[in-house]
């Protein structure tokens, strides 16, 4: 039984990978699978045929000089990228790990616990004072953009030429979009869009470069601002969660590599489980920023993010995220005058649904599941359109100044279209003495009346969801809040993606919320008693809460935030019930936004199970072979030389018993990093050496953390001639009882074991204990069921 045959090339590597019958080294550096047969039979099964992928093979002579400027990228959705590496959630139980813990007192573990919930507690607070932040700076910048514009367009509409208002308003936001876009395109690609996707994947496992870096920071936090004052239709509640992940990232290391500062404090918190649990806290105090929701952040961390997870890592994070809430609520007050006042629901205020303007029927029940279903399929409309629009992107707006170029157009566009249907609409509405409008625009309208369409318009997206939720009946007419939906819908759907930092929750809670008024309007207008019980502000909720459960696909979670943010629990259940049928209904059709995108930058993402039909599956035919192996101790040449070769890309080196001609084959006694091996050549831990300098210090585990994350490269590291010659005892430093299974073990269960633990890599013995092969991430996500049954992806440098 073989694998589907493959035929990869690294366009980095291209001179390097042999010639073509000897195929491509893989992440570990084996060799392609090409025609591997189980010693049962000579049948070859064939999972899924997928065309062979050769990323240069439509080069032509006359496109060969435009390799460094390609007009377009060639992108196939059936390829795994290489680029990306595992985190290792597993601890490195060597002799140094297991002799530090041993040394450790009662006191000193309950020491390192509530060592962990203070920083539980300064994520939250930082996290807390960054959503602070954003939300002065929006209101500020965008109340002075709004408040010019209005002031220009009363002037010219009185003595005419309103196309000058129109000028200015697109050039405003053009510029400060351009802002914004430059920082994302030029100086942090990263940094674009919500960061939701790349969080879930590193939670997950994925090592994404950059992804919580210092500068990942700046630039989300400025990105989103000048994102949100330009008028773009986006939220800033994605990069909250971004935000306050970056925040853990870096808090809870107790130093800043970016900034080459070491505050030698949390070192034992240096490794890869406790960097994970504390982003998990940090994405949560991030939704919790965003809505004032902690159990929502908590649930959401849970829901979307965490792939493992533990009682007290709940409630860590829960304090997170209500010390989240409480910074943010706490220094509002002070910048709104009303020091004390801490009912702000956070960044995202909804607004307080009172019981009696909520209160629903059962009768009202199906019409809210009839509202989940339309919910789902235009949200599977929206991730469909907004997939074929990313590939695009991906092939041909590549370069940073189109990027730029393309969100500065969006930019001008949305304020073109806005002040367009703003122009042409009649909805006049009566200017109450307690109206709730922030720049009420009158334009042709009568004295003591506004324009409707510029409240949905001309304002932020998070207060114009507020107006439809809390307006009273009557405020817009349905023709407006059709074509608001329909302009609003593709505006949202062509600016996720930009190379801006953005969110896609307000937006599809505005969309959801007009259509969702003017169901409620409609049912009031053909039913009788409607205009009792269809109260358009309810429609309006439940038809934000089925637009966004259509997009994102998220259920408890999201279901607990729109509780919390707009403060009221009567509505859990129909909350709940649209939320699931809108996940049903779009599910049928196509994946989630977050998921898509995850798949579009061919990620080795491991889902919760391993693909239904892949019982037949055995870790022999999954795993990469052969694997380089290590002697317990090692000669130091052999390991610069395997560490250097630039043709392979090992990560792992299962460790064996050396071998001697009388002896049997070599068996497996540990498993070693590249990383670890890095760190004992930068030490010169050599036998000989130790030998001769009796006074040298040993190697401890705070060398290795000091050294965590960023591992020098291998050829930073000099090593002499004659310390080639030394050898390298391991046994000390190797993890002496790594996670094996035999060769005859169904992928199911492999792929249970990797995900559960968290693996980097898992060795495959024989019956003798020898080393036939390693499975790693990329090995188990390259399965996954497609139109045709089980599918294979190719593997690629991409």
């Amino acid at each position: 039984m073989a694998n589907i045959t493959k035929k990869v090339s690294w366009s980095s590597r291209a001179d390097e990978a042999g010639a073509p019958g000897e195929g491509t080294p893989l992440l570990n550096g084996s060799e392609p699978r090409l025609s591997r047969q189980l010693s049962g039979g000579g049948n070859i099964f064939q999972i899924g045929r997928l065309s062979t992928v050769d990323l240069e093979e439509e080069m032509t002579s006359e496109e060969d000089s435009l390799r460094g400027r390609p007009k377009e990228i060639p992108h196939n959705e059936k390829l795994l990228s290489l680029k990306y590496e595992s985190l290792d959630y597993d601890n490195i139980e060597n002799q140094l790990f297991l002799e530090e813990e041993r040394r450790m007192s009662h006191m000193g573990f309950r020491c390192l616990e509530i060592s962990r919930w203070v920083v539980c507690g300064l994520i939250g607070f930082l996290t807390g004072l960054i959503a602070c932040f954003i939300d002065i700076a929006v209101e500020e910048l965008a109340g002075f953009k709004y408040q010019v514009v209005k002031e220009n367009i009363e002037k010219f509409t009185e003595v005419g030429g309103l196309s000058i208002s129109l000028i200015l308003w697109a050039v405003l936001n053009s510029a400060i979009v351009m802002i914004g876009s430059v920082i994302v395109a030029f100086f942090e690609p990263i940094a674009a869009g919500s960061g939701i996707p790349q969080i879930k994947c590193y939670l997950n496992g994925v090592k994404i470069p950059r992804v919580v870096r210092l500068k990942t920071l700046m630039v989300k936090v400025g990105g989103v601002i000048c994102s949100v004052v330009g008028g773009l239709a986006v939220g800033k509640e994605g990069p909250m969660i971004h935000s306050g992940a970056v925040v853990a990232a870096g808090v809870s290391q107790g130093r800043s590599t970016s900034l080459k500062r070491d505050f030698k404090i949390f070192e034992y918190f240096r490794r890869d489980t406790e960097k994970r649990d504390f982003v998990s806290a940090g994405a949560a105090a991030g939704v919790s920023a965003a809505f004032g929701a902690p159990v929502g952040g908590v649930l959401f961390s849970l829901e979307e993010g965490a792939s493992f997870w533990n009682q007290m890592l709940t409630w860590r994070i829960f304090f997170a995220s209500m010390i989240s809430t409480f910074t943010l609520n706490f220094f509002l007050s002070i910048y709104h005058k009303n020091p004390g006042d801490l009912s702000n629901p956070g960044l995202i205020n909804f607004g307080r649904f009172e019981t009696d303007t909520v209160a629903y029927n059962l009768y009202e029940i199906p019409l809210f599941i009839a509202m989940g279903a339309i919910g789902g399929l235009l949200g599977a409309l929206f991730n469909q359109l907004n997939y074929w629009l990313t590939i695009f992107r991906i092939r041909y707006v590549h370069r940073p100044c189109l990027q730029v170029m393309e969100a500065m157009l969006v930019a001008a566009v949305t304020a073109t279209v806005s002040f367009t249907m703003i122009y042409f609409s009649n909805d006049c509405q009566p200017l109450g003495p307690e109206h709730t409008e922030e720049y009420p625009l009158q334009l042709f309208c009568a004295d003591g009346e506004y324009n409707s369409m510029a409240t949905a318009f001309f304002n932020t997206p998070e207060r114009s969801v507020r107006s439809l939720f809390h307006n009273q009946p009557g405020t817009y007419n349905p023709l407006t809040l059709g074509l608001f939906t329909l302009t609003y819908f593709f505006l949202a759907c062509w600016t996720y993606g930009l190379a801006v930092s953005a969110g896609v929750f307000i937006p599809s809670l505005l969309i959801g919320a007009a259509w969702g008024r003017l169901f409620g309007i409609l049912l009031a207008a053909i039913t009788s008693t409607g205009s009792i019980w269809a109260v358009p502000g309810k429609y309006a909720l439940i038809g934000a809460a089925a637009q966004l459960g259509g997009i994102v696909r998220m259920t408890l979670s999201l279901t607990v935030i729109m509780v919390e943010a707009t403060g009221n629990v009567t509505y859990g259940l129909p909350i709940m019930l649209v939320l699931m049928t809108a996940k049903i209904v779009g599910d049928y059709f196509v994946e989630g936004l977050y998921d898509i995108h995850i798949k579009l930058q061919s990620v080795p993402f491991l889902h919760w199970e391993a693909p239904a039909t892949s019982h037949w599956l055995t870790a022999r035919e999954v795993m990469s072979s052969p694997v380089t192996c290590l002697n317990r101790v090692e000669k130091v040449g052999t390991i610069v030389d395997i560490l250097s070769n630039t043709s392979t890309n090992h990560n792992g080196f299962p460790v064996v018993m050396e071998v001697t001609a009388s002896e049997a084959p070599p068996k497996l006694c540990g498993l070693i990093l590249r990383s670890q091996l890095i760190v004992l050549l930068k030490h010169k831990v050599f036998v000989e050496l130790a030998r001769t300098r009796l006074t040298q210090r040993k190697l401890q585990l705070k060398d290795f953390r000091d050294a965590y994350p960023r591992f020098p490269p291998i050829q930073s590291i000099h090593v002499s001639q004659d310390e080639r010659e030394c050898m390298m005892d391991l046994t000390e430093f190797m993890n002496a009882t790594p996670y094996t299974v035999p060769q005859e073990t169904s992928l199911p269960r492999v792929f249970k074991l990797f995900r559960a633990l968290g693996l980097r890599h898992l060795v495959v013995v024989d019956d003798s204990n020898q080393v036939v092969g390693l499975v790693t991430r990329k090995d188990l996500a390259r399965y996954h069921l497609g139109k045709h049954g089980l599918e294979e992806l190719q593997l690629a440098q991409t």
